[in-house]
């Protein structure tokens, strides 16, 4: 019996959920195989969705409703040909936030457009303008204002530890556990580690299923490994030695980094609301402009 696309849905949020459950626990063997049941999951949510509209049966109030709100599947990691596999022959090129979502995916903590529009074009074979960057996290704060969890993620800020407003520049995926998005003063560098990291599996990801990677990817993650201690040795870029000196480097910052990320998550939650734990309080300065309009 085919499965609704409530059912789907629903197979979906159990799904992501599992996934990141594995990846806190590291059990690489469990998240594979979750992605891989996602990926199906994805597959046939679109097919629901398409016989769906095909047939012409979703009464007019909840065609209304899904056009109002309509969802979008959220991979939880790039497929080994993503960039190609994500057009869509009716829409043309990949809507930018979903461009996003794949490159944040890919790199599994917040980065900057620049990083952001760098991977997307290393795995993709369409580019991604950063410029086009400058107003989503705006738009996507709107959104969930007007539609609240209406889509299964969100392309967010990354929060300051200490003030918990956005941090400049920084985007992530609303989806990530709170303590993944706060930038606390170790932050950065771990979250550098965990770009190498991304970058080098998605290279070995495209090696395995017999696409030779890119030359711009191979330059990215020689990017990445140059500033690893023990990832680069003359000539010889390889993933594996990649993922074995980031993890090796990120050891030793993760326990006091998780401390700080895990007080500041605790704190975001008690005095933040739901939106402003996904995009950031409103940094001082606007708050005070905004009292001092009110006076006058």
């Amino acid at each position: 019996m085919t499965a609704s696309l409530e059912e789907l849905e629903e197979q979906l949020s159990q799904l992501r959920a599992l996934l990141r459950e594995a990846r806190r626990a590291r059990d690489n063997t469990a998240a594979s195989r979750i992605r891989g049941e996602l990926r199906e999951a994805e597959t046939a949510w679109e097919q629901a969705l398409d016989a769906e509209e095909a047939a012409g049966t979703t009464s007019g109030e909840e065609r209304a409703a899904r056009n109002a709100t309509p969802p979008e599947p959220a991979p939880s990691t790039p497929p080994a040909r993503w960039g190609r596999q994500e057009k869509r022959s009716t829409q043309g090129a990949v809507p930018i936030r979903e461009q996003v979502h794949q490159a944040l995916t890919l790199l599994g903590a917040p980065a900057s457009p620049k990083l952001i529009s760098s991977v997307y074009e290393a795995f993709s074979a369409e580019p991604l303008v950063a410029t086009k960057l400058a107003s989503l996290r705006r738009d996507e704060e709107r959104s969930f204002g007007a539609q609240g969890y209406a889509r299964p993620y969100y392309i967010c800020a990354a929060l300051t530890h200490d003030r918990l407003t956005p941090a400049r520049g920084l985007l992530a995926v609303s989806v990530w556990p709170l303590e993944r998005r706060i930038i606390a003063p170790l932050s950065q560098r771990a979250d550098f580690l965990t770009h190498a990291i991304g970058t080098a599996e998605q290279i070995q990801r495209l090696s395995a299923a017999g696409h030779p990677p890119s030359d711009t990817a191979w330059q990215l993650l020689h990017r990445f490994a140059l500033n690893i201690p023990g990832a680069y040795d003359s000539d010889d870029l390889d993933p594996e030695r990649v993922i074995s000196a980031a993890h090796l480097e990120a050891a030793v910052h993760q326990e006091s980094d998780n401390a700080q990320r895990r007080a500041s998550a605790e704190r975001a939650r008690t005095q933040l609301t739901e939106g402003q734990q996904l995009f950031g309080a409103a940094p001082l300065h606007d708050t005070l402009r905004d009292a001092g309009g009110a006076t006058r």
